[in-house]
């Protein structure tokens, strides 16, 4: 597997041609400006007319180092010697040129500097904030699934009363006060976590109210025994009140 054009071409420090050829696009004629350039370290008016971008890409870099915002040095060294700007062995950092570009040419990302996932970002967004969105959305998946397993609890517990109901006809089918107590308990700390939000203010779930619960629950169990729209509304009132929660 080949390199990444970025390690290709990424060096520790780079001479301003250098990394003015690398940022225009031109690497694959950097043999040929350089030879063409032989010792000037700046380009006249004239040379490499097709190419507008490597002049003033070059004259970006010089103007950042004589106004203090870019640092610079000899032979990967930094040093603050304004006769330096004048010397073929001027040279500027990568980390350097990348913290000043990000800065100062945010909407530029060279391949030679960013990787892959920095140039795809939005110039309003860094790899922190990416990192803390990604930590959220892990979280929130790991609720959800927390969500669905109570939901899928509950269903059971639906399911298995009903086929008691089906099994024990002509017996008593009236729930004692604890079972009644147990089963208002949980429908009701369901339906405030469905429809809660997180201490940052992100939603649990899809359902903003209990009137979407019941829809939902319809479209998904038609003609179940107890899923009724009348039943659901008791059912939800009741065990909303059981657990002091009186929010729709």
């Amino acid at each position: 597997m080949g390199k990444s054009n970025q390690t290709q071409h990424s060096k520790v420090f780079y001479r301003p041609i250098e990394a003015a050829i690398r940022w225009s696009g031109l690497v694959r004629f950097e043999a040929r400006i350089l030879n063409t350039l032989g010792d000037k370290i700046v380009l006249d008016v004239n040379d490499f007319p097709r190419w507008p971008m490597l002049k003033l890409n070059l004259e970006r870099l010089y103007d950042a180092f004589r106004n203090g915002e870019l640092p610079y040095g000899k032979s990967g060294i930094t040093c603050d010697d304004p006769t330096l700007l004048t010397q073929p062995d001027l040279t500027v950092r990568h980390v350097d040129l990348k913290a000043w570009m990000t800065h100062y040419y945010p909407d530029q990302k060279p391949e030679f500097l960013f990787e892959g996932i920095e140039r795809h970002l939005h110039s309003a967004i860094n790899l922190d904030n990416l990192q803390a969105l990604l930590i959220d959305r892990e979280a929130l998946k790991l609720r959800l699934t927390e969500l669905e397993q109570s939901f899928k609890a509950l269903q059971d517990q639906h399911r298995l009363l009903s086929e008691k109901a089906s099994c024990g006809a002509g017996e008593d089918k009236t729930l004692s006060l604890r079972g009644e107590s147990t089963y208002l308990s949980v429908i009701g700390g369901l339906l405030t976590l469905l429809l809660g939000k997180s201490p940052s203010g992100k939603r649990y779930s899809s359902f903003d109210t209990t009137t979407s619960i019941i829809s939902a629950l319809l479209a998904y169990f038609p003609g179940h025994p107890g899923i009724s729209e009348r039943t659901l509304w008791e059912k939800f009132s009741a065990a909303k009140r059981h657990v002091g929660d009186e929010a729709d």
